[in-house]
């Protein structure tokens, strides 16, 4: 609890936030302790104790949901689509927006491009980045997703996906 509090001085409080938000996915905190965290941090930054939740699948899209919430953009996370899967984000209702961590190639790599296919089918557009580009080249992914969002990208025309008049190969 007290390495959580020292992250923010040490390691800012992206870190911070990341490092939180794994601690409540692996239930290493007690509600109360969450609350002694919060006391125990810079009153500037406690709205991240707020605003922080147990689902995020990785410190990467944990990373991913905090930017994108300083620029105005709500996501909705661990999204299950039928058909798709789970998702890390969709960004209104046919956005999805994956983060890949540093391992994340090869034989999974090929599975989410599937994914992908599959999703474009049902009528969702996908952004895919991978950890490099997160953590070294947010500006260029935030440009990218905020470019997406501003040309409506992330709500179909109707506000229903195709999903049934789709016939998907797989």
């Amino acid at each position: 609890m007290h390495c959580l509090q020292q992250m923010i001085g040490c390691l800012g409080h992206e870190a911070f936030f990341a490092a939180f938000e794994s601690a409540l996915r692996q239930r290493k905190l007690t509600p109360a302790q969450r609350s002694d965290v919060r006391r125990g941090i810079p009153k500037r930054y406690r709205w991240l104790v707020d605003f922080a939740r147990d689902d995020a699948g990785s410190g990467l899209e944990s990373l991913v949901r905090l930017r994108l919430h300083r620029v105005g953009i709500s996501v909705a996370t661990q999204v299950r689509l039928p058909g798709v899967g789970v998702v890390d984000f969709v960004i209104g209702d046919c956005l999805i927006l994956e983060a890949d961590g540093e391992t994340h190639g090869g034989e999974h790599r090929h599975r989410d491009l599937v994914r992908d296919a599959v999703a474009s089918c049902l009528g969702f557009v996908t952004l895919r980045y991978d950890y490099a580009l997160i953590v070294h080249e947010w500006e260029l992914v935030e440009a990218a997703i905020v470019a997406t969002v501003e040309r409506g990208l992330h709500r179909s025309a109707a506000g229903l996906r195709a999903e049934a008049s789709v016939a998907v190969p797989v």
